[in-house]
Parts: C-alpha cells; sequence; structure tokens
C-alpha cells in the first residue's frame, strides 16, 4: 500500500527536524573548539575590556544546565542542554589604564606584571540563547590552580573592576558564580600600602565552607598574618543564599576575628557577621578602618557587625558589643555612615565599671612602659609630671563623631575621689568637643565644657583649647581622704576655671594658658590639728595629739589666681578660722611644673610656742619641698636664749604670739572671688585689673 503523498512530506519534515539537530550536535561534539579559540577570545576581551585569552585546548560537551544555577532554568528552557567548557592554561591581562601604572609608593613590590590572573584549568558552562543579545551569559565558572593578581595604584585605578573605559563593547559578561579550587592571589594596594598573599585550597567533606585560606604580607607598614574558610561557591548575581566566611587576621598587635556570611559580594549587600578584635590600643584601628578611636590601654571587644556598601555610600554598625579596655568593661553600640565632607561615626559607650587609670591613655598620662606597649614613643621626662605626648591631630579632620559615654561606677586609688563620669564626645571639621564633661566626685560635681580644635588653624598638629570647669558642694574630707587632720572637717568646696591655650599636648597647653582660677569654701569646719601644724604651734600640736582633736569654724576659705602664659599666680589666697588667718602668696608655674608659695600663719589669740614664721613650698611638682623660713626661727629662738640668762620665765616671750585681732579680710575676698572667672581667646594673655596683694 502506498503511503500517501501529504504523508510522505509530513515524515519527511519530521526526519529533517530531527536529523538536522542530531546532525548539527553530532559535529559540535566532533568539532575542533581550538579553531573557535581566536573568535572566543575577541568577544571575551571585548566583554571585559581587557586582553584574554586560552593558550591551552578547549574542548566542549553538552549538559543540561544543573536546576538553580541558571537564569533560564524555567519550563521548557531548564530541559536544553548547555554547552560546557573545558579551557587549559586560561591567561587574563591587566586594563591598559592599570598596565601602563607602576606601583611606587610599596619598595618591596617590582613593576606591576601584565597579568591579573592565570589559571591552569577552568570549565564553564555557557547560556547559548543569551548569545542572541550579544550577552556571555556564564551561569557557572570552576577554577582549577589559579593564580590572581589584584593591583590599584596611588591614582585609584584598579584592574578587579570589569568594565571598558575606552570604548563600549556591544558584548556584555554576566558571570552568577564562581567555584574556588586551589590557588593563589596577591594584592598590591598603593593607597592601602598593602602587599599581602593568600593561598587558597578545597575543603573536603565541610558541610559549610568549601575552601580554606591563609594570609601573609604586609600592610600599612604592619605584619600580616592569617587564616579562614570560605563557601565553595561565590554567587555574583541575583544572589540569595549568603556566602559565608570565617576569618581569623592578626595585623601587628591587632588580632581580628570574624564569624559570619555575606550577601551579594559584588555589592556588599549584605553583611552579617560575628566581629571580635583585640590588640594593644583602639587607637592602632585607625590603619585598619580609616576612624579615629582614642588612645587605650590593651583592649578586646566582641560584638555583632552588619554593613552594607551602595552607591550612595557605606553603612556599618557594631552592636551589642561588650568587651574591656584594660581593667574597666565597656559596652555598646557604634554606628558609621560614610557621607560628605567626612564620614560619622555615632553612638553609645558604656561602662559599667571604670578604673579611672584606664583613662590616662586618652591624654599621654600613663606609664613609659605603658606607651611603649601601646606602640607610641616614651617621651615623658622622669622630672614631669604633665604628660607631654602629642595628640594626633592630623587624623581629627577624617571623621566626624558624635559619641555619648558613661561609666556608672569609677574605681580608683584613695586619692581620687571620683565615683561617676558623663560626657558627649563631638568631632566636626577637626574641632573636639566634650560638652559637657561631668564626674560624680567628692560628694559634689565636677562639670567641664572643652573645646580642642585640632583643624589646622593653630598651625600644623597644634591645638586651640578652651576650657571652663564648675566644682560645687565638693566635701573637704572626701576631697583628701589620705589626709587624716581633715577627716573630721565637714566643709564644702565650690569653685570655677576659665581657661585657654595653644599648644599640642596636655603639658604644652597648660603651660601657655591664661585665664583665671577661683574657689571658695564658706561656713564648715576645719581640723585644729591641721591649723596648728601648719602654725607651728608646738605645744598646742602635741596637747592634741595627747589629748584630741577638735573642729575650729571656717569664715572662708578664698583663692584667686590670675594665669599668665602658664604662670599662676596668687591675687588673693586666705584661710579664716575663729582662730587663725593663712595667708599664701607667690606663684604656680605650669610651663616649669615649679611651685613658688609662701604661707605666713597668724593665730587669733595668744598662743604659747607659736614661732610665727613662714612656710615655703617650692621646687617641683614631682618632688615638692615644705620648709621653714630659718632666719625667723633664728631670731626668734637667740632671743629666747637671751632672755633665759636673765629670767627662765622671759625665755617664753618671744614665742608668744598674740595675733592681728578678730577682724578678717573674708568679705572682701568673697565679693572678689564670686566675680565669674574669664579667659582670653587661645593666643592672647590674660590681663588682670586686680592688683596682686602685698605679700
Amino acid at each position: 500500500m502506498k503511503m500517501p503523498r501529504r504523508r510522505k512530506i509530513a515524515l519527511g519534515v519530521g526526519v529533517a527536524l530531527i536529523a538536522v539537530p542530531a546532525v548539527a550536535l553530532v559535529a559540535l561534539l566532533n568539532f575542533d573548539w581550538n579553531r573557535a579559540k581566536p573568535w572566543l577570545n575577541a568577544r571575551t576581551s571585548e566583554a571585559l575590556g581587557r586582553p584574554f585569552s586560552i593558550a591551552g585546548d578547549l574542548s566542549l560537551t553538552w549538559e543540561k544546565q544543573a536546576a538553580g544555577l541558571a537564569d533560564l532554568d524555567q519550563g521548557w528552557r531548564g530541559m536544553i542542554p548547555w554547552p560546557h567548557l573545558i579551557a587549559q592554561d586560561v591567561h587574563i591581562g591587566n586594563p591598559p589604564a592599570v598596565t601602563a601604572t607602576t606601583d611606587t609608593s610599596a619598595a618591596e613590590v617590582a613593576p606591576l606584571p601584565t597579568e591579573m590572573a592565570r589559571i591552569r584549568q577552568f570549565a564553564f558552562a555557557l547560556n547559548p540563547l543569551a548569545l542572541l543579545d550579544k550577552r556571555i551569559v556564564i551561569p557557572v565558572l570552576r577554577f582549577d590552580s589559579p593564580v590572581v593578581r589584584l593591583l590599584r595604584g596611588a591614582d585609584g585605578k584598579n584592574n578587579w573592576t570589569f568594565k571598558n573605559d575606552d570604548k563600549q563593547s556591544p558584548w556584555q559578561l554576566e558571570l552568577q558564580r564562581v567555584v574556588f579550587t586551589k590557588g593563589s592571589v596577591h594584592l598590591t594596594d598603593a593607597i592601602r600600602h598593602a602587599d599581602v598573599t593568600a593561598a587558597v585550597d578545597t575543603i573536603d567533606a565541610d558541610p559549610n565552607y568549601g575552601v580554606a585560606w591563609q594570609i601573609r604580607g604586609k600592610f600599612n607598614g604592619e605584619n600580616v598574618s592569617g587564616n579562614g574558610k570560605a563557601g565553595a561557591v561565590l554567587s555574583l548575581q541575583h544572589q540569595t543564599e549568603p556566602y559565608p566566611i570565617m576569618a581569623h587576621l592578626r595585623i601587628g598587635q591587632t588580632v581580628i576575628a570574624a564569624d559570619g556570611t555575606l550577601t551579594k559580594p559584588t555589592d556588599l549587600a549584605a553583611l552579617d557577621m560575628r566581629l571580635k578584635m583585640s590588640g594593644v590600643s583602639m587607637a592602632r584601628l585607625y590603619a585598619l578602618t580609616g576612624v579615629v578611636l582614642p588612645e587605650t590601654p590593651p583592649f578586646a571587644t566582641e560584638g555583632h557587625l552588619s554593613g552594607t556598601l551602595s552607591p550612595h555610600g557605606s553603612h556599618w554598625t557594631y552592636e551589642k558589643f561588650s568587651g574591656k579596655v584594660g581593667s574597666s568593661d565597656i559596652g555598646g553600640s557604634l554606628d558609621y555612615r560614610s557621607k560628605q565632607p567626612r564620614a560619622l561615626l555615632s553612638g553609645t559607650v558604656v561602662s559599667r565599671v571604670l578604673r579611672f587609670s584606664d583613662l590616662a591613655p586618652l591624654i599621654g598620662a600613663d606609664s613609659n612602659a605603658s606607651k611603649a606597649r601601646r606602640g607610641a614613643d616614651a617621651l615623658q621626662p622622669t622630672n614631669k609630671v604633665l604628660p607631654v605626648e602629642s595628640f594626633k591631630t592630623e587624623r581629627w579632620t577624617s571623621v566626624d563623631a558624635d559619641i555619648k559615654f558613661s561609666a556608672e561606677k569609677i574605681l580608683r586609688e584613695k586619692e581620687l575621689p571620683i565615683n561617676k563620669l558623663t560626657t558627649n564626645l563631638h568631632l566636626q571639621d577637626g574641632v573636639l568637643s566634650l560638652l559637657p564633661l561631668n564626674f560624680d566626685m567628692a560628694g559634689g560635681s565636677l562639670s567641664s565644657n572643652i573645646t580642642l580644635d585640632g583643624s589646622g588653624t593653630a598651625g600644623k598638629n597644634a591645638i586651640k583649647a578652651t576650657m571652663k570647669v564648675t566644682a560645687r558642694h565638693l566635701k573637704l574630707k572626701q576631697l583628701f581622704p589620705t589626709l587624716q587632720p581633715l577627716q573630721t572637717s565637714i566643709g564644702e568646696i565650690n569653685g570655677d576655671a576659665s581657661l585657654s591655650a595653644q599648644g599640642n599636648s596636655v603639658a604644652s597647653l597648660l603651660g601657655a594658658s591664661n585665664g583665671e582660677i577661683k574657689t571658695l569654701i564658706n561656713q564648715g569646719t576645719v581640723s585644729k590639728l591641721l591649723l596648728e601644724q601648719m602654725g607651728l604651734n608646738i605645744a598646742n600640736v602635741i596637747l592634741t595629739r595627747l589629748f584630741g582633736d577638735k573642729q575650729v569654724k571656717l569664715n572662708c576659705m578664698a583663692t584667686d589666681f590670675g594665669v599668665t602664659n602658664g604662670l599662676m599666680q596668687s591675687r588673693s589666697f586666705i584661710v579664716d578660722t575663729d582662730d587663725a588667718i593663712l595667708g599664701v602668696s607667690g606663684n604656680i608655674n605650669l610651663a616649669q611644673e615649679q611651685l613658688d608659695l609662701t604661707i605666713r600663719p597668724n593665730s587669733k589669740g595668744l598662743r604659747v610656742f607659736s614661732l610665727r614664721a613662714p612656710l615655703y613650698v617650692r621646687g617641683s611638682f614631682k618632688q615638692p619641698r615644705v620648709s621653714v623660713d630659718k632666719g625667723v626661727l633664728a631670731m626668734r629662738a637667740g632671743g629666747a636664749i637671751a632672755l633665759a640668762a636673765l629670767a627662765p620665765v622671759a625665755a617664753l616671750i618671744p614665742l608668744i604670739n598674740a595675733g592681728p585681732g578678730e577682724d578678717s579680710e573674708c568679705a572682701k575676698l568673697l565679693a572678689d572671688v564670686r566675680v565669674k572667672p574669664m579667659a582670653p581667646p587661645p593666643g592672647k594673655t590674660y590681663r588682670s585689673k586686680v592688683k596682686p596683694r602685698a605679700r
């Protein structure tokens, strides 16, 4: 029976439709794909904007694309076999702008190589339908023994940005996922002064990580070493699965450990990890983060780090962190936002228990041994008290800051009666302000407003400083806890100070300061024994020690110092009680750290064995000396000996002090002290309108 003509035609067409693809597939499978390398190299070079070549063999197989790995794996398109190419000895060059550049900032690095990567073998699937749109879509790229050299010059140009700046190619490359195998990556970065090599190897039978890496090299002049793990598959486009990362790094004396995930690595769309950091000082983190942090004792913190990076800027949050700084605990949250003209660091830091000595490195007041541990030069002279370590003001213009800090409880030496600290730290355009800096101190409060202008208006590495201090209700016995005669006193101290200066350290600022310092004690009591000791009333000191101390009413104590170029001159300094008046005159040289004070005791009543000799407080801050006017003592002792030859009782006459009477200068001093102190602008000297008191 003959087949109808129409059926023959239909059958022939069907056979042709099957045979042609089959023949084409057989031809493709048996085709020598090395002949296609010139075309593939040219098209890929256009898409990458840099040289690309396959120097070895190129072979092809056809396989169905694995589910979930293609952007066209839904429906019938997911059933189409895709070409899988295996290329041997692949080379990827640098873009022209980077090839023509050499890195002159890192002495250890030779002129830049012309290749970005050399790969012994890589395999990749190719989306054939995307070729119709002149797109080279590679769902999965598998590397075998890659050697990658990442470069960035001082001009900011790098070789890892895949775009063609010279001309727009009609071909586009879309790389979706990368599978790592054994290899190495070498980073040379002239901006961050980095020369680091990472060796990568495959991990078998690990449910979370596919590769392990080790790193070594230099970063900002510091030795770098470390290791870590990462996922086997790195998604670069349309990612939904987080990419796992675990790292442990040591950079100089700073140790960083991170464990978390990264989503969409090309954009850093979501970084979420647990971060631990430790080091000799938080200031050493500046080289890593570019964020200004204070000098501290050795620290260790742990918290949750999350971040995003977008075309509009980056945003990082280090939240719910906790740790130790020296012997003090810290905790809180910090927020970093990149913006113009400077990034902003804000947040809250709290210490439940703060050891006061841990604050010393902030102003360079720690020991030379401590300075050496945190990498600072040990410049503090052994005979100086005021810190000479310079502030690093060149970093202050790199970031703005708004941070609240508080210490709920302060552990301190017995000599420091400070219980609580709160401050708001502001850094704006290189001007650092502590507004206010408050202490709960000696049963009262000490409030300060401090501004340090390190923007450069005062010169390189110089600071314009202003300080206003207010002390209220400081209890005498708490203010001097180690001075036993004051432990029965109940008086309070109030005071005000206003100073301005220019310098680059605590010592230079105080040594060039101008302004006023005033204090007042009113209507309190003071230990009689202390007054007797200061007045050299020998008999009464002995009797008081034998039969006990008692309180003497304190009418007032007023001090008024004018400060000019670091020289504190006593304009008024008097202690007025029912029993005695003590007058103090002289000066305190903050620049030279020298004392030159004279204390003149005068009793208001009859005193037996009162020598009435002035006391001198002289010497350095480090080793002050207290002495008695030997000339006055000699004259009075000589008079006693001469009179003793006439009558034994007369020998007591030169040692009897009648005192100046009941009148006191307290009212006038109170009027002077209650005038608010003033400080001239930084760089100007204070001109006092009050004449110094006669000595």
